[in-house]
């Protein structure tokens, strides 16, 4: 068999778990390049494909049939690939569902990985005695919008995307499994932890929603690059610092917020703001959030500055600014954000060292 690059490519049978846009994109994508793709929705939200085809439009003009499973048992037994594409608010119910249905050789993708969840599911399918290899995506491969049951709208294949591994022993394979469903672009990073810590969303996110919160109250157009004003960025980059902080605890490099913005979008400037007002004028957007239950505070505070919090204690880090943020989620929400988290208390963070994590997270073969 031949994609659409005209290579010859060995035909995958994959499980996406979710259909809101990333999943319905990566169906798409997939079955455009030749697998066999069956969706599971726990909603029930991918129901509409039983009757329609997968319109996907924007990056990938296409018309497509993929099947749509009932269970998590159904799409484990159907599938040699596991692809999660719900949020993170969600990644734990999904695992636990999955966790009974596994097997040896599976390979399970997590896109994107956020607080460690792939390490959640592979040392529970390991506990299981299942010979499990569970890749974690830094960021997704591609951004997407749903526009209607079975429509998707695909707005880019990433040219870059950070992937990492457990056990790190089954990076070959996986590799191989995920440029086959995806196209080539991955790069390899060292453990799910540097995936963790590289990503700056949260840092971004947060900030970004508090301080313009009237706006999205109200349902206003806002670009976002251009309220990332000068004393916003400052609040940015404060607790960018806290997370540089915190991976430099556990002798991780990564990028600061600034160079994320400045290599990602090849922007100039000697400031945070400056970069963010150079991607206003030429790009404009993209538009800020204008729902009250934006996924920039119900997901990016507990999963992304609570997590980095608990790091920050496994490694001893003072973090005022990050816990300030969280602090004002909570006002501002009206929601406990520090115990909405429902993976670090099971990954036992509490009691952690940062040798031990790191013991976790580089596990080079599978222990059954």
């Amino acid at each position: 068999m031949r994609n659409e690059d005209g290579r010859k490519v060995n035909r995958i049978k994959v499980g996406i778990v979710g259909a809101g846009g990333i999943g319905l994109a990566s169906a798409a994508w997939a079955a455009h390049r030749g697998h066999g793709v069956s969706v599971w929705a726990p909603s029930g939200s991918a129901n509409a494909l039983r009757n329609e085809p997968l319109s996907a439009t924007g990056a990938l003009e296409a018309t497509l049939a993929v099947g749509v499973s009932d269970s998590a048992q159904t799409l484990a037994d159907q599938a040699d690939v596991i692809l999660i594409a719900v949020p993170l608010n969600a990644h734990k119910a999904v695992m636990d569902a999955l966790l009974p249905n596994l097997r040896s050789g599976h390979l399970v993708i997590v896109s994107s990985m956020g607080s460690l969840s792939s390490l959640y599911l592979y040392e529970r399918a390991v506990a299981r005695g299942i010979d499990l290899c569970v890749a974690s995506f830094g960021t997704t491969a591609l951004t997407a919008r749903r526009t209607g049951p079975t429509q998707v709208n695909i707005m880019t294949r990433r040219s870059q995307v950070a992937i990492s591994y457990l056990p790190q022993t089954a990076a070959p394979q996986a590799f191989a499994a995920c440029e086959a469903l995806f196209g080539d672009g991955f790069n390899e990073e060292k453990d799910p932890l540097v995936s963790s810590l590289a990503n700056t969303s949260a840092i971004t996110h947060v900030p970004l929603a508090l301080f313009n919160w009237t706006r999205i109250e109200r349902a206003e157009n806002w670009p976002q690059y251009h309220y990332m004003t000068p004393r916003v960025s400052s609040a940015i980059e404060a607790i960018d610092a806290e997370r540089l902080a915190v991976a430099g605890a556990f002798g991780i490099e990564v990028r600061s917020v600034k160079k994320h913005f400045s290599q990602s979008f090849k922007a100039e400037g000697d400031r945070l703001e400056d970069i963010a007002a150079e991607l206003h004028k030429k790009r404009g957007g993209p538009p800020g959030p204008t729902r009250i239950d934006t996924r920039y505070l119900s997901e990016d505070v507990p999963y992304g500055l609570v997590f980095l919090l608990a790091l920050g204690r496994v490694a001893n880090v003072n973090m005022p600014y990050t816990q300030a943020m969280i602090s004002m989620a909570e006002l501002i929400v009206g929601e406990d954000f520090l115990a909405g988290n429902d993976l670090v208390v099971h990954l036992e963070l509490a009691s952690s060292s940062v040798e031990g994590l790191l013991s976790r997270v580089r596990v080079s073969s599978v222990v059954i």
